[in-house]
C-alpha cells in the first residue's frame, strides 16, 4: 500500500471522528445540576444550600426566608433588633426538620458596612459556600419633598441603597472566594422605582428603589460572566413588589387612614398583596430554575404599573 493511499485513509478517519463529535455536540443536553426526571421540581430544591436574607425578622423578608427554608435551604436572617419578635419565633416553629431547612437569626445592622462584610464572610466560610442572598432590608418615610431634611435623605439612602450595595458586594466576594456554582443575589426593589405612586409622598424612597433596579443591571454585567478561575457566574436580579400589607405599611395606614383605600384602587386586582404571595418568586430567583436570568427586574404588583 503506497503512501498516497495511506494518506487518504488517514484523512477519512479524521473526517469520521470530526462528524461524530459534531453529532454528539448537537444532541447533548445542556449540563444541569439534576438530570431531567430525576426528582420532582428538582430545579427548586435548595437542600444543602446556604442563604442570607437581610430584613428577615418580619414582613416580606421573613416570608422569603420561610420559602427558602421550606425548599430545604439553611437561611440566616439579618435584622437590627437584638432578638426576633413573635412573628419570627412562630415561623421557626413551623420549620419541618424533615425538609432539611434551617432558620437562623443574626442581629445585624446593615448600615454597619464593616461588620456586615465580616458576618457574611464568616457564614460563607463556616458553610464552605454562599448560594444566595436576598437584600430586603429597607424603610419608608412619607414626607413632602419640600420638607425633607438632608439628614432624612442620608438616613434613608444609607439603608435603602448603600446597605444593599454593600450586602451584594460582600456576598459576591464570598461567592467568588468559594467558587459557589449557580450563586444568586436578589435585591428587593419596588414598583415605586418605576412609577410615581399617586398621592404617596416619598420621593427619596422611590428614587432609592430606582437606583437599586439600575444597580442590579450594573452588577449583573460585572459578576455574571464565568471567570477563568471558576469564580463568577453570579446572577443578580431585582424583585419589585407592589403594595403589600406588612408591619411597615400598617404603620403608614395608622398615620394616614385613607391611604389604604387609595392604594387598593390603584391596582387591577383591587386589593393589597400579602407577604406570602412573593415566596414563589423569591424561590425562583434563588434556585436553579432561574439559571438564565440576570440583570432583570421581576415586577409583581397586581397590575399597578400596567395602566
Amino acid at each position: 500500500m503506497n503512501s498516497d493511499v495511506l494518506m487518504m485513509l488517514f484523512i477519512l478517519q479524521i473526517k469520521n471522528i470530526v462528524q461524530q463529535k459534531e453529532q454528539s455536540t448537537m444532541t447533548s443536553p445542556v449540563p444541569r445540576e439534576q438530570p431531567f426526571g430525576n426528582k420532582r421540581f428538582a430545579d427548586f430544591d435548595l437542600a444543602g444550600k446556604t442563604f442570607i436574607v437581610t430584613g428577615g425578622a418580619r414582613g416580606l423578608g421573613l416570608a422569603i426566608a420561610e420559602a427558602l427554608v421550606e425548599a430545604g435551604g439553611k437561611v440566616y436572617c439579618f435584622d437590627i433588633q437584638e432578638k426576633p419578635d413573635d412573628e419570627w419565633e412562630e415561623a421557626q416553629r413551623r420549620v419541618v426538620p424533615e425538609w432539611g431547612g434551617q432558620l437562623v437569626y443574626c442581629q445585624q445592622d446593615v448600615r454597619d458596612a464593616k461588620l456586615l462584610e465580616q458576618r457574611i464572610s464568616q457564614i460563607a466560610d463556616e458553610n464552605g459556600q454562599l448560594n444566595g442572598v436576598v437584600a430586603a432590608a429597607a424603610f419608608i418615610q412619607t414626607t413632602p419633598a419640600l420638607d425633607y431634611s438632608v439628614d432624612d435623605i442620608s438616613s434613608m439612602l444609607a439603608t435603602n441603597y448603600t446597605s444593599v450595595f454593600v450586602t451584594a458586594q460582600a456576598s459576591a466576594k464570598a461567592m467568588m472566594k468559594h467558587k459557589t456554582r449557580g450563586a444568586s443575589i436578589c435585591m428587593v426593589a419596588s414598583m415605586s422605582g418605576l412609577v410615581a405612586n399617586k398621592g404617596m409622598r416619598s420621593p427619596v424612597y422611590n428614587s432609592s428603589k430606582a437606583a437599586v433596579i439600575q444597580l442590579a443591571r450594573s452588577l449583573a454585567m460585572e459578576w455574571s460572566p464565568l471567570r477563568e478561575d471558576g469564580s463568577g457566574g453570579i446572577r443578580v436580579n431585582c424583585l419589585s413588589p407592589g403594595h403589600i400589607e406588612t408591619p411597615m405599611v400598617l404603620e403608614l395606614f395608622e398615620k394616614d387612614p385613607g391611604m389604604k383605600k387609595k392604594w387598593i384602587a390603584e391596582n387591577m386586582m383591587g386589593r393589597l398583596a400579602t407577604t406570602g404571595e412573593f415566596k414563589g418568586a423569591a424561590l425562583f430567583l434563588m434556585s436553579s430554575a432561574s439559571s438564565f436570568m440576570t440583570g432583570n427586574n421581576l415586577v409583581i404588583d397586581g397590575g399597578h404599573t400596567a395602566w
